[in-house]
């Protein structure tokens, strides 16, 4: 077989594999119900396939919720506001707050295994760290408000996928209530800076 054609194969393979764990985990009850098994037999592929393209169930997981984020990555690294980094930072964080929550409710049983941690902090996962260096980056350039690193761990906190689930299953909470809930806790989080030109102050901040 030609090196192409088995680059070829891997990578059908892989698209394959994200495409049945997504199915799974849109229709499961429970994440701890899916394993890499169920999704190997849904995807048609061996569990030998599965583990040398993931390494195990925590890098699927990984790989599928980085998927999910693709289309937001790209519009917080070079897209326009509100989630892009021309934005100002007061409008910018509620932004960067509701894609992550609207995320988590399109992916909840997703949200929740990949948050599970499987023993390890879940502070200390990649995708929390981006997502903290990302909120904290833009609260420093709020004029006034103190504790940066305190408040992005914080207004994370309010995204967990756990809370999210726990708000959100069997219509706890309408979506757009939790979202509008969502943006009044993250307006009055930002309140302990100046309000009165601030507006000015961010638009000139770097």
């Amino acid at each position: 077989m030609s090196e192409r054609k088995s680059r070829k194969d891997a990578a059908r393979n892989r698209e394959a594999v994200l495409a049945a764990a997504d199915a799974l985990f849109a229709r499961g009850a429970s994440p701890a119900d899916i394993t890499m098994a169920d999704v190997a037999a849904a995807a048609g592929v061996g569990k030998g396939t599965l583990f040398r393209a993931f390494g195990d169930r925590a890098g699927l997981l990984r790989a599928l919720y980085e998927a999910r984020l693709e289309p937001i990555r790209a519009a917080v690294e070079s897209g326009p506001p509100p989630l892009g980094p021309a934005t100002p930072p007061r409008e910018r964080v509620p932004a960067l707050l509701d894609a992550l929550l609207r995320l988590k409710l399109d992916n909840r049983l997703l949200a929740l295994a990949l948050e599970d941690g499987g023993g390890t902090s879940p502070y200390r996962a990649e995708h929390y760290e981006r997502w903290h260096g990302l909120l904290q980056g833009a609260l420093e350039q709020i004029p006034g408000l103190a504790d940066s690193d305190f408040t992005a761990h914080a207004l994370l906190a309010a995204v967990r996928a756990d809370l999210v689930e726990h708000l959100a299953a069997e219509g706890r909470v309408p979506r757009e209530r939790l979202r509008a809930q969502l943006a009044n806790f993250v307006t009055k989080a930002l309140a302990s800076g100046p309000s009165q030109g601030s507006a000015a102050e961010d638009r000139a901040a770097p």
